[in-house]
């Protein structure tokens, strides 16, 4: 098995807190002080992205909604959105990670939690989607390298 890298260990503890914040109806904020209640520690790139996705998070949203054909984003399973919203927080709102990264982090982070075989295909084909909208959007501009 490959190696778990430090920041994909803080992806997939981001998820699992995005999750259980969706599927309680609660704040991170509340999330992240249960956590802490437990003296778990919660690393500073796991912070940013819970926080930044809780922020951005109607954002977020609407690029889903824009881009799934048939689907609300209530039918999408409560782990297979959150991986989304993830990485789609990172590719709109966090400049230094290649575009790329977050689209192969998330269809990582999709084979382990997806409920179904074809989460991975889901999550790539949603992101597949959002990039090529990034792409069409900042024709000409400075853009990370994809």
């Amino acid at each position: 098995m490959a190696k778990t890298t430090k920041r994909r260990r803080s992806r997939i503890k981001a998820v699992i807190m995005l999750y259980q914040s969706d599927l309680l109806n609660k704040r991170i904020s509340s999330i992240i002080n249960s956590e802490m209640d437990f003296k778990k520690h919660i690393d500073e790139f796991t912070l940013k992205l819970v926080m930044g996705v809780e922020k951005n998070k109607a954002e977020i949203d609407n690029q889903i909604r824009h881009v799934v054909e048939n689907w609300t984003l209530d039918r999408i399973a409560i782990i297979d959105r959150n991986i989304l919203r993830m990485a789609i927080y990172e590719m709109l709102f966090e400049d230094e990670i290649p575009l790329k990264v977050s689209v192969d982090e998330a269809i990582e982070i999709a084979k382990i939690f997806g409920q179904k075989e074809e989460t991975p295909k889901f999550v790539n084909g949603i992101l597949g989607k959002i990039l090529m909208n990034l792409n069409k959007d900042n024709l000409g501009k400075d853009k990370k390298e994809i």
